[in-house]
């Protein structure tokens, strides 16, 4: 059996509602999962993968 943490505890996933979705444009990779239990959001995990320095960008373009 699976569990997950979840704001009411460990729970196991059978009992949740998994919700997955991302993000892919020309800046970021973002992926998400989600749990639900019954209508409550109970637990989000994200990953975010820079494709550019955004940062730097923005940086540099002020200086221009």
């Amino acid at each position: 059996m699976t569990t997950v943490n979840t704001t009411r505890g460990v729970m196991p996933t059978d009992l949740l509602e998994k919700r997955e979705g991302e993000i892919d444009n020309e800046n970021e990779l973002t992926k998400w999962v989600e749990f639900w239990y019954k209508g409550e959001l109970v637990h989000r995990s994200a990953f975010v993968r820079l494709k550019k320095n955004v940062l730097a960008e923005g940086v540099a373009a002020m200086i221009e």
